[in-house]
């Protein structure tokens, strides 16, 4: 993924976050060329810090208990950056970048891009064990 000059604030949606393999060395990469990077999700923000903890992720910033297009709208104004790029999987997912003003970018094509490996398909018992992770 070009970072360009590194004046550049990333945000993972929690779901394309999961589809990749390594995502703490994710995280680690985009350090490299990002000022600001973290993740948000609809889902509690006990699932995303359970998840960031499991894979030793340092977060500049998260959801919180808010609407991810609340999220986006408060992070753009707490991190002056020139670009503000979204990860996600979904076509909801461009909408909500359009609407915030963010570049959105689909998981596999900045994995592509960046290098960044895709976790192997996921198996049922899999997702169903993540659902359960989801659960207090």
């Amino acid at each position: 993924m070009d970072g360009g000059n590194g004046d550049m604030t990333l945000a993972f949606e929690l779901a394309a976050l999961k589809e990749l393999r390594s995502p703490d060395s994710v995280f680690t990469d985009a350090r490299q060329w990002t000022n600001y990077v973290g993740v948000i999700s609809e889902k509690p923000t006990y699932v995303v810090t359970n998840f960031t903890r499991k894979h030793r992720i340092r977060q500049d910033f998260f959801s919180g208990p808010r609407s991810r297009e609340e999220s986006l709208e408060n992070i753009k104004d707490q991190f002056d950056s020139e670009r503000y790029v979204f990860v996600g999987t979904e076509p909801e997912d461009e909408q909500l970048a359009e609407q915030t003003g963010w570049e959105y970018v689909d998981v596999e094509a900045a994995a592509e891009a960046a290098e960044w490996e895709l976790a192997p398909d996921t198996k049922p018992q899999q997702v169903e064990q993540e659902q359960r992770e989801d659960w207090p």
